[in-house]
């Protein structure tokens, strides 16, 4: 008998494909596809759900075979064959669907810094540096996607430097056309004369929507105010590589940004991370 935790992913790993008749499970969602490698063709699969006013969707190669409904409900399903694989181009690398490779690639990510850099001290730059880019992480050539985009989003710089830049310099593209997009986002502050064509007045998340597609390869910079947004809205998940931008309070800086307590930043970096984002502190 094997016990083994969705959260050990090394292990995870290591066990053969279709290797047990028999799994059961508190968590169907978090470890299905683990489950669905893991278990024979005819092996059976039972699913304790604590919290009944959940919604179960059943995989369309499995078929009911039990359940009861008590303090808790409880599943047994059949799998009755293999999963049909999904094409290359329509696998989404980051958040809700996240692989077993994502999630190994997940943990090897660059340590959060634990106290905010100083800009004298040149730690903003070193960690910029080091950061570990997820195409390389999961060895991607980035081929399969129909559309590469990044996109940075913030308030308008006044001293003209841009994400832009540092991204066609630093990330590995593989050589290949990402497009590129600047958001500026609007403030209480802002006039008729500083809003921009670009600017984002009905907000980030339905942007997103209309404009990419989960086919498509989406890397963004933003601030700590737009990730909110769009993780409360789900359009996190049209994201692949996040670069959050989140200065606390006392750290130099825009006048009219938003600040927080540096706790608050670390904090919603922790909770992007257990969403299965793979995040990184942008100190540029």
């Amino acid at each position: 008998m094997e016990f083994s935790s969705t959260n050990d992913f090394d292990r995870l790993m290591l066990i053969p494909d279709e290797s047990f008749d028999f799994i059961f499970t508190e968590n169907i969602q978090s470890a299905l596809e683990f489950i669905d490698r893991s278990l024979k063709v005819g092996g059976t699969v039972a699913v304790q759900q604590l919290d009944s006013s959940l919604s179960f969707n059943k995989p369309s190669n499995y078929k009911i075979v039990y359940f009861r409904k008590f303090n808790s409900n409880l599943f047994v399903m059949k799998k009755v064959e293999n999963a049909q694989p999904i094409p290359s181009s329509q696998r989404r690398l980051l958040g809700y669907n996240t692989s077993e490779a994502k999630r190994a690639a997940l943990k090897k990510l660059e340590d959060v810094l634990l106290e905010p850099p100083r800009a004298s001290s040149g730690t903003s730059r070193t960690y910029l540096k080091r950061t570990k880019y997820l195409p390389d992480l999961l060895g991607d050539s980035l081929e399969s996607y129909t559309r590469r985009v990044f996109i940075d989003v913030g308030l308008r710089n006044k001293d003209g430097d841009s994400a832009t830049t540092w991204f066609l310099k630093n990330y590995p593209t593989r050589n290949l056309k990402f497009e590129m997009y600047k958001i500026e986002t609007l403030t209480k502050d802002s006039t008729k004369k500083e809003v921009p064509q670009t600017a984002v007045e009905t907000g980030m998340s339905g942007w997103l929507r209309k404009n990419v597609k989960e086919e498509e390869y989406v890397v963004m910079k933003a601030e700590a105010e737009v990730v909110e947004d769009m993780v409360k809205s789900k359009a996190i998940r049209l994201v692949d590589e996040l670069f959050l931008e989140c200065k606390p309070k006392g750290l130099g800086g825009r006048k009219n940004m938003s600040r927080r307590a540096y706790w608050e930043c670390l904090a919603l970096y922790g909770k992007l991370r257990d969403e299965g984002v793979a995040v990184h502190q942008w100190w540029g």
